[in-house]
């Protein structure tokens, strides 16, 4: 159960960038992967599994917030 607390708040922390919601749900994606299969390795557990569950996770949280939510500036793809 700790492990899925600490893998939440890191992809809550982390969830996405952009000012439309697409480019919210995939930088979120992108983010939560990384997030979830790094959280994964260094408590232990399957680092693939930790990349589906925090990408899955931080699309959710990047497409479901309005830009004034999280504003973290353009992705890198539309600079």
């Amino acid at each position: 159960m700790k492990r899925i607390a600490i893998l939440a708040i890191a992809t809550l922390a982390l969830a996405a960038c952009g000012n439309t919601t697409s480019d919210r749900a995939i930088s979120g994606a992108g983010i939560g992967a990384a997030t979830g299969a790094a959280g994964a390795a260094v408590l232990g557990g399957s680092a693939l599994g930790g990349a589906a569950l925090g990408g899955a996770a931080g699309a959710a949280i990047g497409g479901l917030t309005d830009s004034g939510d999280i504003d973290l500036g353009d992705p890198f793809w539309r600079k």
